[in-house]
């Protein structure tokens, strides 16, 4: 699955609010306009990606002349999954998964005709769905703005062995 700029641009904004949300000890409100501004994102697009956001309680706003936008929550109690939930809809690795109405994080295979014995595949694509929330699930924004916060740090070359 490819994810739309919509979570790439949705957590940025998130690690964002969440760094600059709490500087000097505070909890504060940051402006879209500054986000933007620092990111390099279009505003109009993070004005329609902060709605989703606010919709799923993720972060909320504060009007006024110091107003803006912030967490709604602690970063160590965001999870990714919860965000990209919020901004992509149901995450599936191919597009005979459908969302399950029962299960809002889960998907179903669209094969149910047949109980999926027609789809050879159902395992796999199955497994790597579970893998994609599971990951998501285990990472919180607190983790993303800790490992964004780091100076100078450069990630390990990971080399795979055919």
């Amino acid at each position: 699955m490819i994810f739309t700029t919509k979570a790439e641009y949705g957590v940025r904004l998130l690690v964002e609010l969440g760094r600059h949300g709490t500087e000097n000890g505070q909890v504060g409100a940051v402006s879209l306009k500054a986000i933007a501004a620092g990111e390099g994102l279009p505003l109009a697009y993070l004005e329609r990606i902060v709605a989703l956001l606010k919709k799923a309680g993720l972060v909320e706003s504060q009007r006024g002349a110091h107003g803006g936008y912030r967490l709604a929550r602690p970063a160590a109690e965001i999870t990714m999954d919860e965000a990209v939930l919020a901004l992509e809809g149901v995450i599936a690795p191919m597009s005979c998964f459908v969302e399950d109405a029962v299960e809002r994080h889960g998907v179903q295979c669209s094969h149910h005709e047949d109980a999926g014995q027609g789809c050879a595949t159902k395992l796999l694509w199955t497994r790597v769905q579970g893998g994609m929330v599971e990951a998501m699930r285990r990472t919180t924004l607190a983790e993303l703005i800790e490992f964004s916060s780091r100076h100078a740090q450069t990630l390990p070359l990971v080399t795979i062995n055919g």
